[in-house]
């Protein structure tokens, strides 16, 4: 009699266990607030290290982006004029590189926007089909992930003026940098609805 109470009350106690291991098993285990960015994968070049996208633009004539090179042009001088930094095409895109998996370094990436702007124009005067490469711009930089879809960001952008843009353009010629010109920025920048990086979930 003694053993058969023994033997029910180790089964009662195995059922009671079993019980709460599975209820155990079957609650949600929220993240922790730091466990955010991309997933851990290989130590070096994970999957989808390097990412970006090309982007090729063609403004209508009437519309061509000012580059800010070149000042009023004189009527006398009219379709003849030098200095023609109004663009036709632009060819621009985004790379980033994220090379670590593992590790705090996973969530540092570097970037690089470059755009080139081709053309020869000048407005209400002279409008062409060129293909003449004028100016190279760039930003370039390093980023950090942080959580909730935040990123903190070092940027520096500078111009190139390309072809016969690097030396003098004659008389309407401002000489100026480029657009911006040469510059450095500290940013924080947040993704929200599902754009970016904020497809990653809450805490990405």
């Amino acid at each position: 009699m003694r053993k058969s109470q023994i033997a029910s009350i180790a089964v009662m106690w195995w059922l009671a266990m079993s019980a709460h291991a599975q209820q155990q098993l079957l609650q949600p285990v929220r993240p922790s607030p730091w466990e955010y960015g991309i997933p851990e994968g290989r130590t070096l070049f994970p999957h989808d290290w390097l990412r970006g996208f090309t982007d090729f633009e063609g403004a209508p004539s009437h519309n061509e982006p000012d580059l800010g090179r070149c000042g009023p042009t004189p009527p006398a001088d009219g379709a003849n004029v030098n200095c023609t930094a109004f663009s036709r095409y632009m060819i621009s895109g985004y790379l980033e590189m994220q090379p670590f998996g593992r590790t705090f370094l996973r969530h540092a990436f570097v970037f690089c926007q470059p755009r080139f702007s081709f053309g020869r124009n000048v407005p209400q005067m002279s409008y062409s089909a060129s293909f003449e490469p004028m100016i190279y711009e760039r930003s370039v930089g390093i980023g950090v992930e942080l959580p909730m879809h935040f990123e903190f960001r070092l940027l520096q952008h500078r111009s190139d003026w390309l072809g016969r843009y690097e030396g003098n353009l004659g008389t309407t010629d401002l000489r100026t940098a480029g657009p911006y010109g040469l510059y450095s920025t500290v940013g924080l920048r947040w993704y929200f609805g599902g754009y970016g990086r904020s497809h990653g979930g809450a805490y990405f």
